[in-house]
């Protein structure tokens, strides 16, 4: 990891790899990144999958991703104006590449000077009232006015304010689907008219229609992306709470507009404010709080490859059988610290990265944040 991440540029051959081994089976963001610091490289990583998968424990051969699946989805890409951007290079988030999650490959449509922008999230309720949209509305465009673009997931109501307004000033929309998705469907329009000066972006495949568990997923990139998140009308068990919660726990500022206690849309934001949330009353209550943050340095990237260029595959760290058996047995539902593990098997950190990986193409681990792992 002794390179910085603007010196990063794959080329066609890698990102083909890349995209290839993050839609493999069982690979999500954390462990394409455990896979390709593991082995060296996309390649590597994804040659080594049917290993990890048997030894795992594996029910069945894991799915990967064959190299015909990527070229179609490059072709999709293209003939939509898509631009796949890898995690280290300089076009990449700065904010969004420094969360443990942070996808290794995004999918970008419109204009990617965008993505440069300091950036605030503001989500809310999709039943919002006249008076929750016409706030969001003039929050959303004095913010655009001071510098920055505007972030939300496109929903309806407070979602599709906030980008209506920031129209001009520059506006990113993350999608729950894959590019060729939108949802709802009736935001099409929306996102033409975004596109001139701010961008949709997604983690997800072409053709991938959004489920209900892939909303929070993509909660997570709205704040990743942001410096700040403001919650404008939320009920108790608002989705917006959720992007509030991953907020919090990447590190960003989290500000809610106060609203009537009879109002069961302000529930959920008036709890925020009790909890600690900045209130929010107009502009300057975020732009006072946002500034002191946009002078520090920026983030250092969480770069998933040492070097541009594929490396040869590191020391493969093969576990003992004794080993791998008493690192399995201090695994349970409830999620461990990776450095415990270590510790109480008395095995080297590469050969517990190892089983771990090896369960996790297998399906039979879950990552946590915070180097916390679990079985699935």
């Amino acid at each position: 990891m002794n390179e910085r991440s603007q010196d990063v540029r794959l080329t066609n051959e890698q990102r083909i790899d890349w995209l290839r081994l993050i839609r493999s089976q069982n690979v999500g963001p954390r462990t394409f990144r455990a896979l390709v610091n593991h082995f060296g490289g996309a390649r590597a990583a994804l040659e080594a999958l049917p290993s990890l998968a048997r030894r795992g424990g594996a029910s069945a051969p894991v799915r990967i991703c064959s190299r015909a699946e990527a070229e179609r989805e490059f072709t999709a890409a293209r003939d939509l104006d898509v631009s796949f951007i890898a995690l280290g290079e300089r076009a990449y988030p700065h904010r969004l590449q420094s969360i443990d999650d942070a996808p290794p490959l995004i999918a970008v449509r419109g204009q990617i000077a965008a993505l440069a922008l300091p950036m605030v999230a503001i989500v809310g309720s999709r039943n919002a009232s006249g008076a929750g949209v016409k706030f969001t509305q003039r929050l959303a465009r004095e913010l655009g006015e001071a510098g920055f673009a505007v972030v939300s997931g496109l929903a309806r109501g407070i979602d599709a304010a906030a980008h209506r307004a920031t129209l001009g000033t520059g506006t990113i929309a993350v999608l729950a689907g894959g590019q060729d998705r939108i949802y709802p469907p009736e935001h099409a329009d929306l996102v033409e008219a975004i596109l001139p000066s701010g961008g949709t972006l997604s983690e997800m495949p072409f053709g991938w229609e959004p489920r209900g568990r892939d909303f929070p997923r993509r909660n997570r990139l709205i704040s990743g992306l942001s410096l700040g998140v403001v919650i404008v009308e939320a009920a108790k068990r608002s989705g917006s709470l959720i992007t509030a919660r991953l907020a919090l726990e990447q590190g960003r500022e989290v500000f809610a507009v106060p609203g009537s206690p009879l109002d069961p849309r302000a529930e959920g934001t008036n709890g925020l404010i009790k909890q600690g949330a900045t209130p929010v009353t107009e502009t300057a209550d975020i732009v006072t709080v946002l500034e002191p943050i946009m002078e520090e340095k920026k983030a250092p990237a969480r770069e998933p490859e040492p070097r541009p260029s594929e490396g040869e595959p590191l020391d493969e760290a093969e576990p003992a059988p004794d080993e791998r058996t008493r690192i399995m047995a201090l695994l349970g539902p409830t999620p461990v610290l990776i450095d415990d593990l270590v510790r109480l098997s008395n095995s080297s950190p590469a050969v517990v990265r190892m089983v771990l990986l090896e369960l996790e193409i297998a399906g039979r681990l879950e990552r946590h944040g915070g180097g916390l792992v679990s079985l699935a």
